[in-house]
């Protein structure tokens, strides 16, 4: 299974041809930034992006510069602006502020997001600089269950068609470090993302009702799901991801409190799972209504993970006649070694059963030197070359 990405590689070839040092650039230090890592640098970089955003000449550029650090309290880059392209280049780092405590929210900015990008399209994120999200009192404030809010994701993107995210380092967000939101035609790479194995739901990437995504060639090692799909989302290419620790890239969950949610046209392609709790992962809640479909994980190394491949479909399970339909699923040339005894699992819900499920080329063997086994119930496809023996399957 492969999708073609015809427009937006034309996207980015023009993109990539303007140079955005050759057109207007907008010094957040002009604006009176200090870039001492203490002051409140808020207001310095709303002035700049006010003034980027409304530049009239095509490619303007946010600068973030090198050898700084910039302080931010929640903030917004609104669009739409002039320019068909913007870049903001980060060359140096972007911290939040220290503790729970020291975080201000405007009145009309809402609590879920540190930093915001909403309606700008043909927006560049790059740079190879850092942003830190300082998470560490809000890992410690969640497991205490002391929280008066939820924990902010840390980046999210809203309505930016064609945008593009690359080589920045991402660290300790509070919660999900990348969210994007009804993005079409996205391009991320050579990203590293960092969080501590123990640190709750730092996912790396959140995509959700999002189209033509490509994710390719970075490093993501976090508490959470490295890269999840979530409603809405279909054509998304995943390649060359290097995940753990985390939970894998799953597809879902999908379905909670009974919704109606849709995911399809997945493809994830040349990546390693070392030490993850999961790996190749489809998870849908009981209950739930919709489909999970045209979903292919192909060309997968695992290394000591926990559930090297899984369908969930009783995620969370309860009582229900409901269930997300999952169908159309290749698991290809998969292999590698599970440190638990569970190398697959295809666990699918009696009311509707997983469908047209194919795995292909699978050697998974014990890292602890024990014998592996698959399991699975309500699950109808073909298994060829397959260790361990999958025995719901037919086999070729």
């Amino acid at each position: 299974m492969k999708f073609q990405f015809v427009s937006f590689v034309m996207f980015v070839v023009v993109a990539a041809a303007a140079s955005p040092y050759t057109s207007p650039s907008f010094n957040v230090l002009d604006y009176g930034a200090v870039g001492n890592g203490k002051n409140d640098e808020t207001r310095a970089f709303m002035d700049a992006w006010k003034d980027t955003c409304s530049e009239v000449h095509d490619n303007p550029t946010l600068l973030i510069p090198k050898g700084k650090t910039f302080m931010l309290q929640p903030m917004w880059f609104q669009g739409p602006c002039n320019s068909a392209t913007i870049y903001i280049k980060i060359e140096g780092t972007i911290i939040a502020p220290n503790n729970i405590k020291a975080w201000k929210w405007p009145n009309n900015i809402d609590r879920l997001t540190w930093i915001r990008f909403i309606e700008i399209s043909g927006l560049v994120v790059y740079g190879g600089g850092l942003i830190d999200g300082k998470g560490a009192s809000w890992w410690d404030c969640y497991s205490n269950t002391k929280c008066e809010s939820e924990n902010p994701t840390a980046l999210h993107f809203h309505a930016c068609e064609n945008l593009i995210l690359r080589q920045l380092t991402h660290i300790n967000s509070p919660r999900n470090h990348i969210s994007l939101n009804a993005c079409h035609g996205s391009h991320i790479s050579e990203l590293h993302i960092i969080a501590p194995n123990e640190s709750p739901n730092t996912d790396g990437i959140d995509i959700a009702e999002s189209s033509n995504i490509i994710i390719e060639n970075s490093k993501i090692e976090t508490g959470d799901d490295c890269i999840a799909i979530n409603h809405g989302s279909s054509s998304i290419d995943i390649v060359g991801i290097f995940c753990g620790p985390g939970h894998g890239i799953s597809v879902g969950s999908l379905g909670r409190n009974g919704a109606q949610e849709s995911v399809e046209k997945i493809y994830v392609r040349n990546c390693t799972f070392n030490g993850t709790t999961n790996g190749a992962r489809i998870k849908t809640w009981i209950g739930g209504q919709g489909y999970a479909r045209k979903v292919t994980f192909e060309d997968i190394i695992v290394i000591e993970a926990n559930n090297p491949v899984i369908i969930d479909q009783e995620y969370n399970p309860y009582d229900s006649v409901y269930a997300v339909k999952v169908s159309d699923v290749t698991f290809r040339n998969i292999r590698g070694t599970s440190i638990s005894k569970h190398a697959i699992q295809l666990h699918c819900d009696e009311a509707l059963s997983c469908t047209n499920i194919i795995l292909e080329g699978i050697n998974i063997t014990s890292s602890i030197g024990e014998e592996v086994h698959a399991s699975c119930k309500n699950v109808n496809g073909i298994c060829t070359s397959c260790i361990p023996y999958v025995p719901c399957l037919f086999q070729e």
